[in-house]
């Protein structure tokens, strides 16, 4: 299962979760209330974890800020705000 972040037109970002990334990736514009509207543009963010039912969620809780940290890969600054696990 993946997680997943991508970024809008709007410059906005989505966070889900898809067993079949690639797939899921092709029906956002048709599937999604949000992304229909905001016609997403490119895929920003990937991660596999273990449990992604929990981490979808604290990623979506984030701020934009700590979003663009974690697709930055900044995790000195993403670690202070939510629980990673990062092997």
């Amino acid at each position: 299962m993946y997680v997943y972040i991508i970024e809008c037109e709007d410059s906005s970002f989505y966070t889900g979760i898809a067993k079949d990334l690639k797939k899921r990736l092709v029906n956002h514009g048709n599937g999604s209330r949000y992304t229909r509207a905001k016609k997403p543009v490119k895929l920003v963010y990937v991660e596999l974890p273990e449990n992604a039912y929990k981490r979808e969620p604290q990623i979506k809780k984030l701020s934009r800020k700590k979003k663009e940290a974690l697709i930055n890969s900044d995790f000195n600054i993403v670690e202070q705000f939510i629980d990673l696990e990062v092997s």
